[in-house]
């Protein structure tokens, strides 16, 4: 980070919570306190604490010269609207940015939640100096975001890189919107734990739900557990399966791979490279490669950020 940086004003909505914060290149300068999605009876009454904790951090950053939002739905980032959010019911084709504009005075920007943690790491961190890649982050579910030809990749109307709801097995697990197989209903934080709960049952091992996720396993096959460790390669296979049908159709140079279940790196690294190498035409292994993200949980935060300043001074 250096002085000259421009500051934005960033808002990362989360699963259950809104996230703030004062950013600067990749620094956080500020933060302020998140809200909890829940608390709030309507999106009206939502809304209007997002937009105070916004005006707050203006008046405490004046420096600040945009916002940026990053919102788990189809954003229709050329309006500035954002559609349907399952986790706000009510929430329908809200003007986000017309909203936080006026209220701030600043401009305001918004994208898809993975989106940004895609930009962040495309422009400032593992995925720096790539024109094709996808990024994904890996936790409650799976979020991605593409970039080809160096150019941001949004598809038709914005719902392009979903590659959680991309298909596995045609005769799998029915999902939340009627589609089999998706991919985040295998290797998200809940499918791993009741997979490894399922799978230590099996060999007469008892296990909780919360000894089942993904860190306690990761610390587990460290230790030498062998179904720990057969499990990570079983999450590896779900994920190499998705990864090749990308390969394929898209043709990445590289897979920017972050959120909680990455974190056991080379317990996921390792056999997700050994699962490609044997599906994969040589061709296509041979010039791809599987990068761990930079960023942790704020990506999205610094993405959307980042996102503002650029489109500001594209506008201008």
């Amino acid at each position: 980070m250096t002085d000259s940086e421009e500051i934005a004003i960033s808002m990362d909505f989360g699963g259950t919570s809104v996230k703030f914060a004062i950013i600067q290149g990749t620094e956080m300068l500020d933060r302020a306190p998140a809200l909890q999605t829940q608390e709030f009876a309507t999106p009206e009454l939502l809304i209007e604490a997002m937009v105070e904790t916004l005006k707050d951090l203006v008046k405490k950053w004046p420096a600040a010269r945009a916002v940026g939002m990053g919102i788990p739905c189809v954003v229709d980032y050329a309006r500035g609207v954002v559609g349907d959010l399952t986790n706000v019911p009510g929430w329908h084709e809200v003007p986000i940015c017309r909203i936080v504009s006026e209220a701030t005075g600043l401009p305001a920007f918004v994208e898809n939640d993975a989106n940004c943690m895609a930009y962040a790491e495309w422009k400032l961190g593992a995925g720096v100096g790539y024109k094709d890649l996808v990024c994904l982050t890996i936790g409650t579910g799976v979020g991605s975001g593409i970039v080809l030809n160096n150019q941001f990749y949004r598809g038709h109307f914005g719902g392009a890189g979903e590659m959680g709801q991309s298909c596995i097995d045609y005769k799998g697990r029915v999902g939340h919107y009627g589609n089999r197989g998706a991919l985040e209903d295998y290797i998200g934080n809940r499918e791993i734990a009741a997979d490894a709960q399922a799978a230590y049952a099996a060999v007469g091992i008892s296990k909780t739900i919360e000894e089942c996720g993904p860190r306690p396993l990761e610390d587990a096959a460290r230790a030498g557990d062998p179904v720990a460790q057969q499990l990570w390669r079983e999450i590896a296979r779900k994920l190499a399966s998705a990864l090749i049908n990308c390969c394929y159709i898209i043709n990445p140079h590289a897979f920017v791979i972050g959120g909680g279940v990455a974190g056991a790196r080379e317990l996921l690294f390792d056999p997700l490279r050994e699962y490609m190498k044997a599906q994969l035409l040589p061709s296509h292994f041979t010039r791809i490669e599987l990068i761990p993200a930079k960023f942790g949980g704020d990506a999205g935060l610094i993405g959307a950020a980042r996102y503002a300043l650029d489109c500001l001074a594209n506008k201008g």
